[in-house]
């Protein structure tokens, strides 16, 4: 009886052991199971819109800069974040909005131009996503803070093309002709033609018969009263030839010169209505832009010594716009068959620059007493545009 007893303990003994760890077993499975399950729930928990932020600190916190590089959770609603648009105030109700005298204004200018649909003004914090990818379009197009407004056949192109190459400008490249032909179209259109920029870059366009435009001066004081305007000018006698030159390449069957310049040739009456004469009488306009806007906010530019000096003219340009002087004597070299200075290779083209083939044209041959009677007809309008602007451009 004894024995049996003791068998069957002896015999029992490892089934225990084995109930035992299959026990353990299966509460470590249970609980690791119960582990998985929690950290998936707090997953979903932290992907909701009350956690994602806190989701981004936990993760900076810990120090893990690579885990946040990788989490597209995390990154994604950080940008989406950062392009989320501010929301505007309305206007109170039976209160026009005003333009402010130091902004810019999306109210129509003219009774002539259409309504203009108010957009909402970004910042250059702002990613704008095209086609659902992620790829940011940075900066915003603004209008511009300074216009090149005159004069044709002065080298307005030059300016532009000079002064593009400083990184705190943008421009446009072609002529937008907002403000004497296409007003019409609104502020929100012309918006839409410049370039992006930063709040640190200035914007500029090119427009050269604004200068000579009655409306011009008033719709651009409209927009901006602090405008900044720019104005090259050329001895006016030789601009006219210039301008001359220009439209014969396109209309060879045109008059002479001397038959489009004057009244009476034996009488030495000038013809002020022909276009070409006209821009020269740069006093006459002038008077008309200083209706609005202070001298002092306006800069004239040297044609001649744009040529004979392209830093000299570019610096005062760059100081009246009131950026750092980056465009020197470096970025320029003088082209002998063109016979004006061109732009230096650049770290973003492998060439120089120079300007297009409509520019540099040999002038067509006038007469010496039809140069000198043209002379005596602008000296008294030269006199006093000297006099205005302070400056003495010695075309006598």
């Amino acid at each position: 009886m004894a024995y049996r007893s003791l068998t069957s303990r002896v015999g029992s003994a490892p089934h225990r052991l084995t109930r035992r760890f299959l026990f353990i077993f299966t509460l470590s499975l249970s609980c690791t199971y119960l582990c998985y399950s929690l950290i998936f729930c707090c997953d979903h928990i932290m992907e909701g819109r009350g956690y994602e932020d806190r989701s981004c600190l936990l993760v900076q916190d810990a120090g893990s800069k690579k885990l946040l590089q990788k989490s597209p959770a995390c990154t994604l609603s950080v940008l989406a974040k950062e392009i989320q648009p501010q929301a505007i105030s309305p206007a109170p109700e039976g209160k026009e909005r005003r333009p402010s005298e130091e902004g810019w204004s999306n109210q129509n200018l003219s009774t002539r131009a259409g309504p203009v649909r108010t957009t909402p003004k970004t910042t250059d914090q702002e990613l704008k996503f095209n086609n659902n990818t992620t790829t940011p379009k940075l900066g915003s197009k603004r209008l511009p803070q300074a216009i090149i407004v005159g004069v044709k056949k002065g080298g307005t192109r030059a300016v532009l093309e000079f002064i593009r190459v400083h990184p705190d400008v943008r421009a446009m490249g072609t002529e937008p002709h907002f403000f004497d032909r296409n007003f019409d179209k609104g502020l929100d259109w012309y918006r839409s033609l410049m370039p992006r920029t930063f709040d640190s870059q200035i914007t500029i366009e090119k427009t050269p018969s604004y200068f000579v435009t009655r409306e011009a001066p008033q719709r651009i004081f409209s927009m901006c009263r602090k405008m900044k305007v720019i104005v090259v000018v050329r001895n006016p006698v030789t601009r006219a030839i210039s301008d001359y030159t220009q439209t014969l390449s396109k209309k060879p069957d045109i008059p002479s010169f001397e038959e489009l310049a004057f009244r009476n040739r034996s009488a030495g009456l000038v013809d002020t209505s022909w276009n070409a004469v006209r821009i020269g009488m740069y006093a006459l306009h002038l008077d008309l832009w200083l209706q609005y806007f202070p001298i002092s906010q306006m800069h004239f530019v040297s044609g001649e010594r744009l040529i004979t000096d392209p830093a000299g003219e570019m610096g005062k340009i760059q100081d009246f716009l009131g950026i750092k002087r980056v465009i020197t004597d470096k970025h320029f070299y003088f082209n002998k068959t063109k016979g004006f200075p061109c732009l230096k290779k650049t770290e973003n083209s492998f060439l120089p620059r120079c300007l297009g083939k409509s520019k540099g044209r040999t002038h067509v041959q006038i007469e010496q007493e039809v140069i000198d009677d043209l002379r005596d007809f602008y000296r008294p309008y030269n006199i006093k545009f000297y006099e205005t602007v302070g400056q003495d451009f010695r075309w006598e």
